[in-house]
């Protein structure tokens, strides 16, 4: 079989103008290149881009996959709508990993697997994750523990994934509402092949999540009481067309949404052996 490689980019909060558009063009010309999207399939040859830059520069979610088992997307978000030490809590090797420019934060989520089959239609897989780029930055941090322990689980699989130093890996913290992903959660989840068993193992102790419905009238009451300065702030900021929804939602959220207890933290090896001893026993 001849080496495939799939690239997909997305541009969200705005299209891309006329000059990034000719900057990306100038990187291949076997491409199908709009303001918004950019994809490319390669079964012999490679891309002379860098994504890593396009992310900074150009795009906010990016998909990669290859026939050798290679699962990569990325994410680029506004730094105001996102904690880095919260992600930070998350990172593991180059499997889970965040670095900032000045105004943004680019998380990437990778697998590398080899697998026995290759069977997907490449272009349905970002839009059915890209849903989690607005959970994170509304504050929902279960795309970030999934791909956290889609990293570990790989280990079950691939005795050389980690050393035997990583058993005593402490878990971070486990966002409620693991029993009840959303749609574009479970798609990232089977993207990044997180085995459903360790998954169920996981999400034992996971909170409920709090019913939190974006009721118009709430939302405006909570926007009238900030004060003027930060408003126009704000105003500002949307005039320079940033996404300022995004900040708006999560602070909306994050004051107004109960906190839910943190249940204990398990270590790595608890986490697999678990895992392993229920696969045995159901």
């Amino acid at each position: 079989m001849s080496e495939y490689q799939y690239f997909e980019f997305l541009a969200i909060d705005r299209p891309l103008d006329d000059d990034q558009l000719a900057e990306v063009r100038s990187l291949t010309t076997r491409a199908s290149i709009t303001a918004t999207r950019f994809v490319n399939e390669y079964h012999w040859g490679d891309f002379k881009g860098d994504p890593h830059q396009l992310m900074e520069r150009h795009y906010d979610a990016h998909l990669y996959l290859t026939n050798w088992g290679t699962h990569q997307v990325m994410f680029r978000l506004p730094r105001d709508v996102v904690d880095l030490g919260t992600i930070e809590d998350y990172c593991v090797g180059d499997q889970v990993t965040a670095w900032t420019t000045d105004e943004s934060v680019i998380l990437d989520f990778t697998i590398e697997e080899c697998l026995d089959d290759f069977d997907y239609e490449p272009e349905t897989l970002l839009p059915a994750i890209v849903g989690v780029r607005a959970e994170l930055a509304a504050g929902d941090l279960r795309p970030l523990y999934l791909a956290w322990l889609a990293a570990y689980g790989v280990w079950e699989r691939n005795e050389d994934a980690f050393g035997p130093e990583a058993d005593d890996d402490i878990e971070p913290p486990i966002p409620p509402g693991l029993n009840a992903l959303t749609t574009p959660q479970r798609a990232l989840a089977d993207f990044l092949h997180l085995d459903t068993a360790l998954l169920t193992i996981a999400a034992a102790p996971s909170q409920p999540l709090n019913e939190r419905v974006d009721a118009p009238d709430d939302l405006a009451t909570w926007i009238t009481h900030l004060p003027p300065t930060e408003k126009d702030r704000l105003l500002t900021r949307v005039a320079q067309g940033a996404p300022v929804h995004l900040e708006l939602l999560r602070r909306f959220h994050q004051e107004t949404t109960p906190p839910t207890p943190t249940p204990p933290h398990r270590t790595v090896a608890h986490l697999l052996d678990t895992t392993a001893h229920h696969r045995a026993t159901h």
